[in-house]
């Protein structure tokens, strides 16, 4: 199996795993990578995902060796890597189209090509120091179309990406650090360990005043400003009502205050 699926409390891990080829997707791994997605969007004990690359590398992006050979990708069901065309803005599950809950990518080693576009599906991404990020895809004329034109201008600016998208240089854990591509970056080896801790920290907020903010953030994204706050609105009233008076009940009892996360 090209891709593994793993499962402590509320968070799963998926991991790509094909160190013949430093963890490039061909077309079944992206099939397998869909399909890991779209069961943990459907499982309710799910409330995080991690997804990570085995042997110290996240991903080389598509297998050209698997494209020079004659394999097809999948364009309509899902995107090239699998599940880079799911949509972020829902905070109900909507199969398969739909990537409601948190997404953190724990990077070592090269997330390039395609597999920077998975790197970018997610919420945050935890590099360790071995981290390198890039448009290496530039060097053979391979094209981003995994959501990199998309993503990548929104997370780091336009003028970065820029840089990014048409040198195809190396992009190194600190650089990307203060271009705030990586939100946290780790001793080499431990950012596994380190995605897996934030997703389950995460876990524990009550969940649907998260979703629904995390949703508003993405959505607005495709609105103009007037439009932007009334959705906001609209999906802040459904966590109000879903949870407003337990959380005043956790207030007054304390619980929360501080910074106290742990009394959540």
């Amino acid at each position: 199996m090209s891709v593994h699926i793993s499962q402590e409390g509320p968070v799963v891990t998926i991991t790509i795993d094909r160190p013949e080829a430093r963890n490039a997707v061909d077309p079944p791994t992206a099939a397998a990578l869909f399909e890991a997605f779209h069961a943990a969007e459907a499982n309710d004990e799910i409330l995080a995902m991690v997804l990570t690359g085995a042997n110290g590398t996240f991903c080389a992006g598509a297998d050209l060796k698997a494209v020079s050979a004659g394999a097809r990708y999948e364009h309509r069901k899902h995107g090239p890597m699998g599940p880079s065309r799911l949509l972020s803005d829902r905070e109900t599950e909507t199969p398969g189209v739909s990537l409601s809950k948190p997404l953190i990518a724990a990077v070592e080693g090269f997330a390039v090509a395609g597999g920077l576009e998975l790197a970018l599906l997610a919420d945050m991404r935890v590099a360790s120091k071995t981290a390198v990020f890039g448009v290496y895809c530039r060097r053979w004329g391979v094209p981003l179309i995994d959501g990199g034109t998309v993503r990548l201008p929104r997370i780091v600016g336009q003028g970065r990406a820029m840089d990014m998208i048409l040198t195809g240089r190396a992009v190194d854990a600190d650089e990307a650090l203060a271009w705030g591509l990586a939100n946290r970056v780790t001793p080499a080896g431990e950012a596994l360990a380190h995605a897996q801790k934030l997703a389950a920290d995460i876990a524990r907020f009550p969940n649907t005043c998260m979703r629904v903010d995390r949703a508003s953030a993405y959505a607005g994204w495709s609105m103009d400003m007037d439009a932007a706050l009334r959705a906001e609105g609209d999906r802040g009233r459904i966590a109000l009502i879903a949870g407003s008076q337990a959380g005043a009940r956790r207030f007054a009892e304390g619980r929360g205050r501080g910074g106290d996360f742990d009394a959540i």
